[in-house]
């Protein structure tokens, strides 16, 4: 029950600071010199490649490991859609089977300071695929990352109601222009 209140806390205080940091994100003032600084952005596609290792809030899982592609669309020069697929292992505690499942997520990116600091926030569906686990869930993953061109760095929690596993977990991936 403990734990349970933690991860209820943990999940209210990623919501508060993703949206805190979405408002700073959209208070900040496009300088230029009038609309062409807008207009002249180059609207561009990027593609990640990741790996990613968490340790999963579970009572059924102890960790995870996985692997995902992320095709990101530059909105502006501080804003991206996301869209991201992938695979994910739950290892199981004890008797408990791995779980392993297939990500579909869409999300918003935001950076927050500088060019390197970003906010994302991902929503989508996870289908299981392993050991005869027949579920799918709704998947959402806040986040904080930092991105060094080529590599990124980031931290996020994801739940995963139905899998009853929702986990804090490391990404870190190569990501290139298109």
């Amino acid at each position: 029950m403990k734990t349970m209140k933690t991860m209820m806390n943990l999940k209210t205080m990623m919501a508060g600071a993703m949206m805190l940091f979405g408002m700073t994100t959209f208070a900040q003032k496009i300088t230029g010199s009038g609309d062409a600084a807008i207009d002249n952005y180059p609207q561009r596609f990027r593609l990640g490649v990741g790996i990613d290792g968490g340790i999963a809030n579970s009572d059924y899982f102890n960790w995870s490991l996985g692997g995902d592609v992320r095709l990101q669309y530059d909105l502006t020069k501080k804003t991206s859609l996301t869209l991201t697929t992938g695979f994910t292992n739950l290892f199981g505690k004890d008797e408990i089977k791995d779980l392993g499942y297939i990500p579909a997520k869409l999300g918003f990116k935001a950076f927050v300071w500088g060019d390197q600091f970003y906010v994302v926030g991902e929503a989508g569906a996870g289908f299981a695929v392993t050991n005869g686990y027949d579920k799918t869930t709704f998947l959402w993953a806040p986040g904080i990352g930092y991105a060094l061109d080529p590599i990124d760095i980031s931290l996020r929690y994801e739940g995963a109601n139905d899998f009853k596993a929702d986990q804090v977990a490391l990404r870190i991936a190569y990501a290139f222009k298109l």
